[in-house]
């Protein structure tokens, strides 16, 4: 198994055990292999829930470049919903699973088809 197959099943488990979501591996690839070189980097792998700098990128980079969304209150809110739906004294929040969470959130599973 890859190191990309490897974090592709962490991810879903921790969707499973800490979300109480049951994932679309196929989805869920697409969201992993967007996240590009960031998921093999132990610091830009996660995202530091409690930090706004890092609330403020997944916001820009993620719900307004990538998925098209127009910024607004509806985009914190959804930030904050998953961030509680993923445990807020979790401490490792992986970004792959975050994005896999908004996307079907803002059921924009299009971009990655």
């Amino acid at each position: 198994m890859s190191a990309r197959e490897e974090l592709i099943v962490k991810y879903a488990a921790d969707l499973k055990e800490k979300c109480g979501v049951d994932p679309d591996m196929d989805l869920l690839t697409k969201v992993t292999i967007g996240c590009g070189p960031s998921i093999y980097n132990a610091d830009s792998a996660t995202v530091a829930g409690s930090q706004q700098s890092e609330l403020d990128t997944v916001k820009n980079n993620f719900l307004i470049k990538k998925l098209g969304l127009t910024d607004g209150q509806e985009l914190d809110a959804a930030i904050d919903s998953v961030m509680e739906k993923y445990g807020r004294s979790n401490r490792n929040k992986y970004r792959a699973v975050i994005y896999y969470l908004l996307t079907v959130h803002f059921k924009k599973e299009s971009v990655y088809n």
